[in-house]
């Protein structure tokens, strides 16, 4: 029998199923055109393209394929820009996943990172930049302001500048400005200006070292307030005067362009507290640390006054180890053994006023000095070891900066250097007027606390700093050469150390003997001093340590 075919499933819907379907779509384009209405989406109409009766149909048609092409090239070459892209982006990432790349690129990374380093700090800390910086502000300046230390006013003096600036040109002044006159008795300060005044104009200055205000809204909001601060880091002294004397060369010059004042000196003198308490404001950036001024920087004083700010004068290799110790540019990692610096300080100034200054009990020398200074102070090394190092360097940092009260005396011979005339000396002078510029000093002299000379250290000066100006004299050390230099030095402490040790074991005797008593008497005074001068060893018995071990002698070891 066949088997019966089995019928297919019909395809026909109920009508509510199609109706509920028909309703579904309607709704659903009811919502399509509402939606936009609401955006405002109207329908492309198509081209109905050009008429046959339209003129130069022809041009008009060729013209639309001409563009088509160009579209078309276009999207081409996007195509294949986009497929470069790709390409260089998947390399990429396989470059960056293979080891031996990474390992070259670390290695290239690191040597740039090296070489850019030591270009920027050569930048900043190079001498050669600050000499060139200090010649613009020379060059640049109307008034020169040469500020040097009430401490050691002599020291800061560089004859090289001087020189320079009064052989530039004859239209160009200079005024000595003695700064931190607080630090120096009162009769020490007076004796020196009346030297200083028979070369150069000079004025006495107290710069103010706490200013708080940094912008000059700070400064009128302050103002405002009623504030006033009298303690001893904020009070300025002769500003004023020294603001008068600048004014009054404007109106003689009559112009209207403001004169350009530059401030120059040795590193640690003042010049950018000067210019801070000239603004009343904290203008410039100040610091213990040496140089940290290490470019030009132009400061408005007023309408008439502006302000150039110099970097440190660099310091002559052939001065004496305390004026680098005092005035060198270079930090103290780079001045070398801040122990030597220490030992030239000390030995200028009168050991017991050093001990009642520091509180410190009797020294033998510059090292046991820093040990007990190390030990008064705290600096410490792991297991209470004095540091020296660190003592050496506070103790340096103390001198330079504003800390410490010493003073040098004026020599009693005044000579004048060969770069100055007396005629000249006579025609600066009137210009400024001495009687003016005694008086203004008098009055700044009349309201500076200064200590007494008990309490100030005697310090002998070394004359006049050589300075350095010229580019090309100034030569940069190399790392090896200062490695080779450290090697030197250690090896002949060493050597000195076992000289030290075979001194005590080396001692002049002199042969005697009994029968030879009568013949020594009978020689020649010659033949006497050769056998003085016979130096023999002696023969050291180590066992007879050993039994006197617990022996202890008091006079040899405290004398």
């Amino acid at each position: 029998m066949k088997r019966p075919k089995l019928k297919k499933a019909s395809k026909r819907l109920t009508c509510s199923k199609r109706y509920k379907i028909q309703k579904k779509v309607r709704e659903h384009n009811k919502k399509l055109r509402k939606e936009a209405k609401k955006q405002k989406v109207r329908k492309v109409k198509k081209d109905p393209g050009i008429p046959n009766a339209a003129p130069f149909k022809e041009e008009i048609l060729r013209e639309a394929e001409h563009r088509k092409l160009q579209l078309e090239e276009l999207k081409e070459k996007q195509k294949l820009t986009k497929q470069k892209e790709r390409a260089k982006k998947r390399k990429l990432e396989a470059e960056k996943n293979d080891p031996a790349t990474k390992a070259k690129k670390a290695k290239k990374e690191q040597t740039v990172k090296k070489e850019l380093k030591s270009t920027s700090n050569k930048d900043k800390n190079s001498k050669t930049l600050f000499c060139s910086e200090l010649k613009k502000v020379i060059e640049a300046s109307d008034v020169i302001l040469e500020v040097l230390d009430a401490r050691d006013p002599l020291g800061c003096r560089c004859p090289q500048v001087e020189e320079t600036i009064l052989n530039l040109d004859g239209k160009k002044k200079l005024i000595l400005v003695l700064n931190k006159i607080d630090l120096v008795p009162k009769d020490n300060v007076e004796k020196w200006l009346k030297y200083l005044q028979n070369e150069f104009p000079t004025v006495a200055f107290k710069a103010s070292t706490q200013l708080q205000d940094k912008t000059v809204q700070q400064k009128k909001r302050r103002a405002a307030s009623g504030a006033v601060d009298l303690t001893k880091g904020v009070t300025c002294l002769g500003s004023d005067f020294l603001l008068q004397l600048l004014g009054e060369y404007y109106r003689s010059r009559g112009t209207d362009d403001a004169i350009k004042v530059g401030v120059v000196g040795f590193p640690n003198v003042g010049k950018s507290s000067l210019i801070n308490s000239m603004k009343k404001m904290r203008a410039c950036h100040v610091g213990i640390s040496r140089c940290t001024t290490r470019c030009m920087q132009l400061v408005h004083i007023d309408k008439s006054v502006k302000m150039l700010d110099s970097p440190g004068i660099i310091a002559g290799s052939l001065n004496s180890a305390v004026s680098l110790a005092l005035r060198s540019t270079s930090e103290m990692e780079e001045l070398g053994n801040p122990l030597e610096a220490v030992n030239a300080l000390l030995k200028h100034c009168n050991k017991q006023q050093v001990m009642l200054q520091y509180n410190i009990p009797n020294y033998r020398n510059s090292l046991e000095f820093l040990t007990l200074f190390a030990m008064k102070r705290g600096c410490l090394k792991k297991g209470g070891v004095p540091d020296t190092q660190k003592a050496a360097e506070t103790l340096l940092n103390d001198w330079t900066g504003a800390k410490v009260s010493y003073h040098s005396k004026p020599p009693e011979q005044h000579k004048f250097p060969s770069h100055l005339s007396e005629t000249a000396i006579a025609e600066r002078l009137k210009e400024w007027g001495t009687e003016k510029l005694e008086q203004g000093n008098l009055n700044t002299i009349k309201n500076v606390k200064c200590p007494n000379m008990a309490s100030s250290i005697v310090f002998h000066s070394t004359g006049p700093t050589d300075g350095v100006l010229d580019e090309g004299v100034v030569k940069e050390p190399d790392e090896g050469q200062d490695e080779e230099v450290e090697i030197d030095s250690e090896e002949e402490d060493e050597e000195e150390e076992e000289l030290d040790e075979i001194k005590p074991k080396v001692q002049k005797v002199l042969p005697v003997d009994k029968a030879s008593n009568g013949k020594s008497e009978e020689k020649t005074t010659g033949e006497q001093s050769t056998l003085q001068s016979q130096v023999v060893p002696v023969s050291i018995d180590f066992s007879s340590s050993k039994k006197d071990d617990d022996a202890y002698d008091f006079n040899t070891d405290f004398n």
